[in-house]
């Protein structure tokens, strides 16, 4: 899975793309409102790791995502 964190403008907020393998778009969701997304895709118990690696990476970086 991979992981593009896109920097919002004006008034348009940040947002977070989760994307797979062949990158198909999975989730996409503001970085301040995480919660539903991930525990749709089955990563309620991962959400804090995944959520520490979002507020880390640059924005426009695709990161690899082992999970």
């Amino acid at each position: 899975m991979y992981i593009i964190k896109v920097k919002g403008i004006a008034k348009i907020p940040d947002y977070v793309q989760l994307r797979d393998e062949k990158f198909t778009l999975l989730a996409y969701f503001r970085v301040d409102r995480p919660d539903k997304s991930l525990i749709k895709l089955g990563f309620e118990e991962k959400q804090e790791y995944i959520m520490n690696l979002i507020n880390e990476l640059p924005f426009g970086q695709v990161t690899k995502l082992d999970i």
